[in-house]
């Protein structure tokens, strides 16, 4: 049974490792995000704003007059 909790804590300090690399990672990223957050922001909008479908234009329907005169 020993191996067994060993093994389990090899995998979870394996994987807190893991995780603490996947943070700073993730910090660096956010601190070079800063710097071009405006610039990112630009971009998302405009890519929704290319993404949103424009109204298609709408087809009008005369009723014909018919031939009744007054």
């Amino acid at each position: 049974m020993s191996v067994f909790v060993v093994r389990a804590f090899v995998r979870l300090r394996e994987m807190l490792a893991n995780n603490r690399k996947l943070a700073g990672k993730i910090d660096e990223l956010e601190s070079r995000l800063d710097t071009h957050d405006s610039a990112i922001q630009d971009l998302i909008e405009a890519i929704k704003e290319l993404m949103t479908p424009e109204d298609p234009p709408r087809k009008t329907y005369r009723i014909p007059a018919s031939g009744r005169e007054g």
